[in-house]
């Protein structure tokens, strides 16, 4: 069955951090996420004064961020003495859990810097386990290669033309599948998505239409396309090619508490984080 649009989230012009200029689909408002994934930011410019602020250390509890980048030089560092360099198709995965501290500071003074981030949330089980941090390079992201299209397989399992790969990152309770698709001009692709993900398509170069059961629908740029349901996506590249995201997830159908940066399943959870951030012991882990 041939997965189609149902709901289109158009980008919204923002700023975070201090003072960096986004766009955000995904988060604008509590009513506006696709479980199990919380906010999908897309930055990109090529004029310092809208990037070169960065985002000076903040804390986090109870999620996921994905940081992809696309074109710049990111800096991260972290209360837990990590320090990553994110750079041309690198990636950052950022596991918050109890609690973590950390910056992300623009290491380019001019240029374009461009990518996304994504907030995944993390079972109410896991939101307190210890925090952790991988740096993926480039060259560590799978590459499937197929006639008229190439997918950098960030996390979750694809198989395309009988070649099956793994990504960067895999498993876990909300088995995530993240691929950044570049189609050549008029290409098709088929891409298997199992009907228990819920899924979205987000256009950021190009166009693409989509095919269903009765039609095509023309994807929106700069949009958080939501699928409906099905298991297989069908795309097709217009006359100037398509870049674009595929992300999916396990849902986890659990309640959502958000307040900032803390994303929980209660009221006294969100206050308890606070409470710990205040008195400095958010980060702490017990038995550590």
């Amino acid at each position: 069955m041939l997965r189609s649009v149902q709901t289109i989230i158009p980008s919204m012009a923002t700023s975070d951090g201090a003072g960096v200029r986004i766009r955000r689909s995904l988060g604008q408002k509590s009513s506006l996420r696709m479980d199990p994934f919380l906010m999908l930011d897309e930055f990109g410019s090529d004029q310092p004064e809208d990037y070169i602020a960065g985002f000076p250390a903040h804390p986090h509890r109870g999620f996921e961020t994905v940081t992809y980048m696309i074109e710049g030089h990111m800096l991260h560092e972290d209360h837990l003495g990590n320090r990553g360099n994110l750079r041309n198709g690198g990636v950052q995965w950022m596991t918050a859990g109890r609690g973590i501290i950390h910056s992300e500071m623009p290491q380019q003074e001019s240029g374009q810097m461009r990518g996304f981030q994504l907030w995944l949330n993390l079972p109410a089980s896991e939101k307190m386990k210890p925090a952790g941090y991988r740096d993926i390079q480039p060259e560590d992201i799978p590459l499937l290669q197929v006639e008229g299209a190439d997918i950098r397989l960030i996390a979750g399992e694809l198989t395309l033309a009988g070649i099956s790969a793994i990504g960067a990152v895999s498993g876990g309770q909300t088995a995530p599948l993240y691929a950044d698709i570049h189609l050549a001009p008029e290409a098709r692709l088929n891409l298997p998505v199992s009907a228990k993900l819920n899924g979205l398509l987000y256009l950021y170069d190009g166009t693409a239409n989509l095919q269903t059961e009765q039609q095509h629908q023309r994807l929106t740029l700069s949009c958080a396309s939501i699928l409906g349901p099905g298991d297989e996506v069908r795309l097709c590249a217009g006359m100037a090619g398509a870049k674009l995201l595929l992300i999916a997830g396990l849902p986890l159908a659990e309640p959502i508490v958000q307040y900032g940066p803390f994303v929980m399943n209660t009221r006294e959870q969100i206050e308890q984080a606070l409470a710990d951030y205040r008195s400095g012991t958010l980060t702490n882990n017990p038995g550590a």
